[in-house]
């Protein structure tokens, strides 16, 4: 008897949490791991969060919620949306679900009919063909270039579209690579979408995480024509270092959520009442530790490259937002040692190989490039402190000296 369910044949579990549990037992055998593996802020959860969290329990609001959210959290969204965004939503074109995942898979399991074709700019966050292929859909990848900042062109967008193209999917700033747009860019691919009968999932979960003073726009921001097409997603994971709270939220037109609220009842039923109190909190409340720690964040990232930088072989773009770092190593595939243990290795993937390496000998957790679509690469995350990032990539120096 196979106890498997055949669906489960077309998705691998998440490279980030194999990597980010593997370190941390490490961690708890006394080893001293550098773990550049975890995609969440480093940062603890703002104090008048934590306080809004402990009144609502004091007060009682432990109960189950409406499915989609509370009234005055979804209030504070829409909120949220016209201060920020200039974006005019209804109470009723808004879901709260447990964490941005959430949100997307439900999405996807709404909208996707079998063979509906996703489009899916490579280097991609690890989930979203997965999640993709779950909700029997097919992803359509369209790699992007080093030297085009990992940003897919409108002429590549315009070759992807297809009669069974049904979901774009559009993520700025960006997981793995920290590439974001500007408003041009997202103008010109917009003339693209706005003549399509296509959806826009515009996953925006980085938006307060940017840096050099670049203006965030998402394609529903660029006219109404296109807001009625975009489905956004955000959260206060990545902003308020909520990451625990699995708080994420969805926006867009009312027929998807209502089929979302569907799904999302015959799943899990209401995110909890508790975070969905903290995020409510955060949304409304004082905003000046998110830009502590953008601030934060920006001084490490000129750090982290600089240093990836100085490694012979090793090619790093200024990210433009997040807080990761997604360094080229395709140039270290070619030192004789590295190829001598990928050749013993019986593995596909040469970045999947040297994080094994790194890991194993050099006690340092990265992500390799091939989880999001680019075995080129690796992804760093930069949400730890500075002596940890310096001790780092000091161990990644000694491997490639060692390597070559």
């Amino acid at each position: 008897m196979k106890f498997v369910a055949k669906r489960l044949d077309v998705v691998e579990p998440s490279p980030t949490l194999a990597i980010t549990a593997k370190a941390n037992a490490l961690k708890a055998s006394g080893i001293d791991v550098v773990g550049f593996g975890a995609g969440e802020p480093d940062f603890d959860t703002p104090e008048h969060i934590k306080v809004a969290a402990k009144r609502a329990m004091d007060q009682g609001k432990t109960k189950y919620t409406p499915v989609s959210g509370i009234p005055t959290l979804k209030q504070a969204i829409v909120d949220k949306f016209k201060k920020e965004n200039n974006l005019d939503y209804e109470k009723n074109q808004i879901i709260v679900g447990t964490g941005g995942k959430q949100v997307i898979y439900n999405f996807f399991m709404a909208t996707l009919n079998p063979g509906d074709e996703v489009i899916i700019p490579a280097p991609y966050w690890v989930s979203y063909a997965d999640i993709v292929r779950l909700a029997e859909g097919t992803p359509v990848i369209v790699p992007t270039t080093l030297e085009n900042n990992f940003q897919i062109t409108p002429t590549q967008l315009k070759k992807a579209i297809s009669p069974k193209t049904k979901v774009f999917l559009f993520n700025s700033p960006s997981n793995p690579t920290g590439a974001a747009y500007s408003k041009k860019d997202v103008f010109d691919l917009c003339e693209i979408l706005v003549k399509e009968r296509i959806i826009t999932l515009s996953d925006d979960i980085y938006e307060k995480i940017i840096y050099d003073g670049l203006e965030f726009i998402n394609p529903a921001m660029v006219s109404p024509e296109m807001k009625e097409k975009t489905f956004i997603v955000n959260g206060v994971s990545k902003a308020y270092s909520m990451t625990g709270w699995r708080i994420g939220y969805g926006a867009g037109h009312p027929e998807i959520i209502k089929n979302m609220d569907t799904m999302q009842g015959q799943s899990t039923s209401n995110a909890s009442s508790i975070s969905q109190a903290a995020a409510e909190e955060a949304l409304k409340g004082d905003q000046s530790e998110v830009e502590v720690m953008r601030q934060a964040f920006d001084k490490r990232r000129k750090l982290i490259v600089d240093l990836l930088n100085q490694i012979p072989g090793v090619n790093c773009r200024l990210p433009q937002g997040a807080f990761y770092a997604f360094p080229y190593i395709d140039k270290l595939y070619n030192l004789p040692k590295f190829d001598k243990i990928f050749s013993e290795a019986n593995e596909k993937s040469r970045s999947k190989v040297f994080c094994d390496i790194l890991l194993e000998k050099y006690n340092v957790a990265a992500v390799p490039g091939v989880a999001f679509g680019d075995d080129n690469a690796l992804r760093l995350s930069y949400a730890l402190g500075e002596a940890d990032i310096r001790k780092g990539l000091e161990r990644i120096q000694v491997m490639v000296k060692e390597l070559t």
